[in-house]
């Protein structure tokens, strides 16, 4: 059970424009945190989503308001995308007692409920039995929902993934696994870390759908992701896919991304910026450089007020520091 002939999805001016925004979004507030990351009000790790955009904005728009979305460190994007707000994705990142989880997740473990977002893990590849723990759930209630998991390319290396593929292969699970595959597990290439470099594949061996597909376009993430979820909720079984895309920024932070082949990122940035086609493909369809600008004006607007919201915004309550490490008897 291999590739599909994924069909062709009509997406409107007005959905265009929305994920348009929710992208440049995501970039602002992430700019904004890199910023906030040297000056220290950020502190402790920071993995910013910078070019892989369309990714989360268009597989949150393919999917529903009620199925769930699990992903690994690298999360803000997906946060965004999935309707947390920009002050309360920001304020979390300043340790605020404002923020998504209070201040006391941080970058790496943000999460809520009202939204279905459910993080945000720090152990690499933990988090896919997780996906497919909540996609078992979909399946035992019959509610129809179906679970989304994100991850690395380095994260589909690991044991974990393994156990979580072959289980929800197994028992036909509403479950649609992304490897996000942004070219680099921290500082090593993909072809340095495996010799399978389409990671869809490893769903062969387990007999899982699955295929690879070029993400920096969001009309063909969404196209992509719809379909593999399509395909999910109706009870056929799982989806494995790896969405190609391409991140900007090091690692985290701290990594200065030394490891790159010279003038590979220019070369990204001009030709698979998602950020970038959107505009292009919205100018054909008639939208004008002064309706995009003032898209780019609301979004700094926003994301400059979600910053300030956090820098003002109170420290966690201390007494409250073990609230949530036991569930009352």
């Amino acid at each position: 059970m291999g590739e599909a002939i994924v069909p062709h999805v009509e997406v409107s001016r007005e959905e265009l424009l929305g994920w348009y925004e929710q992208m440049a979004l995501i970039r602002r507030v992430e700019e904004l945190a890199a910023k906030a990351y040297t000056l220290r009000k950020i502190q402790g790790f920071c993995h910013l989503y910078i070019g892989q955009e369309a990714v989360a904005v268009g597989a949150s728009a393919a999917i529903r308001p009620d199925d769930q979305l699990i992903t690994a460190y690298r999360l803000h994007g997906h946060a965004l995308a999935k309707g947390l707000s920009a002050r309360s994705v920001m304020a979390e990142l300043f340790g605020k007692q404002t923020g998504a989880t209070h201040g006391i997740g941080g970058s790496m473990h943000m999460a809520s409920k009202k939204n279905e977002f459910w993080g945000g893990y720090g152990i690499v590849g933990a988090h896919v039995p997780l996906g497919a723990g909540a996609a078992f759930a979909n399946k035992y209630r019959g509610d129809g929902r179906v679970s989304i998991t994100f991850l690395g390319d380095g994260a589909a290396q690991q044991g974990a993934f393994y156990e979580a593929i072959c289980m929800s292969q197994l028992w036909k699970l509403p479950a649609v696994i992304v490897v996000e595959n942004n070219y680099y597990a921290m500082g090593t290439s993909l072809e340095r870390q495996s010799y399978l470099t389409d990671m869809s594949k490893r769903g062969a061996g387990v007999g899982m759908k699955h295929w690879q597909f070029e993400a920096y376009d969001v009309c063909d993430v969404y196209a992509n992701i719809k379909h593999a979820v399509d395909y999910a909720r109706s009870g056929e079984g799982p989806v494995l896919l790896e969405a190609v895309t391409y991140r900007y920024r090091g690692h985290s932070m701290s990594d200065p991304a030394k490891y790159r082949p010279g003038g590979e990122l220019d070369e990204k940035k001009k030709e698979h910026d998602g950020i970038k086609l959107a505009e292009a493909r919205l100018m054909e369809m008639g939208v004008s450089a002064d309706e995009l600008k003032t898209i780019k004006d609301r979004v700094k607007v926003e994301a400059k007020d979600a910053y300030d919201f956090a820098e003002s915004s109170p420290e966690p309550d201390i007494s409250k520091l073990y609230d949530y490490t036991y569930s009352e008897p």
